[in-house]
């Protein structure tokens, strides 16, 4: 496809998410030879992420620069400056202007994706939303990442990180928000032995737990990860706990067993994200459980801790989940071809 001049605007909320998903998509963009410009209010998370940045990626602060380009895209409903959006009005073929949304399974995703919002400038602004189904536009997967995930050495990335695996010890990653059941899910995992390997975002109201874990468990705290280095982080692991959007898909592109964390939203709605998920995913009443458990949705800390499923079985419905998904176009190409049939169009 033809290369088009892209400005993608992001407001960095938790540091990490907003930033996390902006970036790789700029980059995806780029890859496919897309000229880029990131407009994020703050660039600091880029330097751990991606501290090399990327071909064809430009990282300007906020406003950005006046140049509009052929193709906007606002995350997350962020809002271009205003000056910027009177730029977009004033030109003979606007851009394409796509609000990029939040990732969800529930159902008014499919019925809200691609469709217009017309503006009082003249403008109509697209929604599009990521998803699991044909019917939306797909998930974030770059070219050649699933034939990188076959060909990874895991001794090897093992070795590199001074990481020592005990024999027979299961490996898990951890990433996730405050969470009152920790201890809980740390007493499960410790029922055989546990390297618990700890991202940086997981916060200190956790380091009491992390600090003393139970008896044949153990916790190794790992530096800031670059986006590839989480990857490789995923891959290694037999299990992976994981939160939000950006670390949820890796995980389903890693293809071992997850366990998922919601952002918690104080008026429940994350619980009906959860079930969606579920719905979608096909996971078993045992799986589904730990979920709804580690996401507080099955009756608070009283109510007994299921127990941790079995992992082969998880591990081949996550890839089944995975395969499925692989059947249907990435996110970027689905933009592409959304963008280049709107782009002039106002």
């Amino acid at each position: 496809m033809p290369g088009l001049r892209w400005t993608v605007f992001c407001r960095v909320i938790d540091n990490l998410g907003d930033a996390g998903v902006c970036w790789r998509l700029a980059a995806d963009l780029a890859a496919r030879g897309q000229r880029v410009r990131l407009v994020i209010d703050d660039p600091a998370p880029l330097a751990f992420m991606a501290p090399a940045g990327a071909a064809g990626v430009e990282v300007l602060p906020w406003p950005g620069a006046a140049d509009v380009g052929d193709v906007v895209v606002e995350a997350f409903g962020c809002d271009p400056p205003a000056a910027f959006v009177q730029a977009m009005a004033a030109c003979a073929r606007p851009p394409a202007w796509i609000n990029l949304e939040y990732l969800s399974a529930e159902p008014y995703v499919e019925r809200s994706h691609g469709l217009p919002s017309p503006q009082r400038n003249g403008l109509t602004k697209w929604f599009f939303y990521p998803g699991f189904t044909p019917r939306t536009g797909g998930l974030l997967r770059e070219p050649g990442l699933l034939a990188a995930r076959g060909a990874f050495d895991r001794p090897a990335w093992l070795a590199a990180q001074a990481l020592r695996v005990a024999p027979g010890e299961r490996l898990v990653s951890l990433f996730c928000y405050a969470n009152p059941a920790l201890p809980a899910l740390l007493a499960a995992l410790a029922r055989e032995p546990t390297l618990v390997l700890v991202t940086r975002g997981v916060g200190s109201e956790h380091d009491a737990a992390l600090a003393h874990p139970p008896p044949g468990l153990r916790v190794q705290r790992l530096p800031w990860l670059t986006q590839a280095g989480y990857d490789h982080l995923l891959w290694a692991c037999d299990l992976n706990v994981v939160r939000g959007e950006d670390s949820l898909v890796r995980a389903l592109w890693a293809g071992a067993p997850f366990l998922w964390q919601a952002y918690p939203q104080h008026d429940g709605a994350h619980a009906a994200k959860l079930e969606a998920l579920l719905a979608q995913a096909g996971a078993g009443p045992d799986v589904a459980g730990l979920w709804r458990a580690w996401n507080g949705l099955t009756g608070g800390a009283a109510a007994p801790w299921p127990g941790l499923p079995p992992l082969a079985p998880w591990g081949d419905a996550v890839r089944r989940w995975r395969a499925a998904r692989l059947a249907q176009p990435d996110l970027a190409d689905a933009l592409l071809a959304f963008a280049a049939a709107r782009a002039g169009s106002g």
